[in-house]
């Protein structure tokens, strides 16, 4: 095919927007490198992501407790609360430091991800030490929903921890309910009761939290806002009510920050906006199965490379369910959440 050729003016259009470009390119490093040499920016040093707000960032020096208000460099993108960064801090003419900018991005741990509204993964926070999955009493939890928490969060390689809030409501004994924890204790996954009903109701929640970073995710109306708003006093954090009709909360948090808890040492938040389901629709099958810990010891046994633990003969997790190695209601949870992706 022969290429199209440009008119006089088509070629004049072209070289006049490349040349802005250029320009504005230009003139926004000289900016930069103007800010970055004044004589009252400091040195480098370390710091904590502890909000992002676009282009600007809240951090948090090592050495201090109060955060500083950051601009970023132009080559710095992708920056979320958690991240560790080198910064340097602009000084008012008694020394003290009134604004900084963010010069690079320390390596990261991990980061936690998840779909936005068109399916593409949108980092949410990093550099986290577990992830607390806070269902309820109320509104009921239900056990496929909780699997689909644990796969997504062991796909990110962040430990999960369940945290069942409100258990002031549960009847004498723990009933099913309790039932279904002990079952996850079983799996290795750590459990904690908690609820804001009494004065020691957060002690096992304040343990866990003691010298770890933690998000908190979890539906709605679970609780999240009300037991961060026990634990930050101070924050003045906005609580849901719980629909009386629905038994569904409201979402209330809309940025994620980072918080320093002053009730457990060395402990520290990440508050994230709330979400009523972990996505999945980014995992693949092979992702979803090794997300159901239980399966691990059998994945490859197979007689069939390709099996898809249906009704395959020769099915190692079949098998495994048969000899109740595998609880089957875990089993079902894992076929619901594949079925599910495959009608997305």
């Amino acid at each position: 095919m022969s290429k199209r050729k440009l008119s006089r003016q088509q070629r004049w259009r072209i070289e006049k927007i490349q040349a802005e470009r250029a320009a504005r390119a230009t003139r926004h490093d000289v900016q930069e490198e103007e800010l970055l040499t004044a004589g009252d920016y400091g040195a480098e040093q370390s710091g904590r992501v502890m909000a992002h707000f676009g282009r600007t960032l809240d951090v948090r020096p090592d050495a201090d407790d109060a955060s500083i208000r950051c601009h970023l460099r132009a080559n710095l993108d992708g920056l979320v609360t958690g991240d560790r960064v080198i910064w340097r801090g602009r000084t008012d003419t008694k020394g003290r430091i009134v604004e900084g900018v963010v010069v690079a991005r320390g390596e990261r741990d991990n980061v936690l991800e998840r779909p936005d509204a068109r399916g593409q993964l949108k980092p949410v926070a990093a550099n986290i030490d577990q992830i607390l999955v806070v269902f309820a009493v109320e509104p009921e939890p239900h056990s496929n929903l909780i699997d689909r928490y644990l796969v997504a969060a062991e796909s990110t390689g962040i430990t999960p921890v369940l945290v069942l809030n409100k258990v002031d409501l549960l009847p004498d004994g723990g009933g099913e309910l309790m039932a279904l924890l002990q079952r996850y204790a079983a799996l290795g996954y750590p459990v904690v009761a908690t609820t804001t009903a009494s004065e020691d109701g957060l002690a096992s929640l304040l343990s866990r939290l003691a010298g770890r970073t933690s998000v908190f995710v979890g539906q709605s109306g679970v609780g999240k806002s009300s037991l961060i708003d026990r634990l930050l006093p101070d924050e003045g954090l906005r609580i849901g009510d719980l629909s009386k009709d629905s038994r569904k909360g409201t979402h209330t948090t809309t940025t994620a920050r980072l918080y320093r808890l002053p009730r457990a040492e060395g402990a520290e938040l990440i508050d994230s906006p709330g979400i009523r389901e972990f996505g999945l629709g980014h995992l693949t099958e092979q992702q979803v199965t090794e997300g159901f810990v239980e399966f691990r010891p059998y994945l490859g046994q197979c007689r069939f490379r390709d099996c898809r633990h249906r009704q395959e003969p020769g099915c190692a997790l079949l098998a495994a369910v048969e000899r109740e190695e595998i609880h089957p209601e875990r089993f079902a949870s894992y076929r619901r959440i594949l079925d599910s992706l495959e009608v997305s």
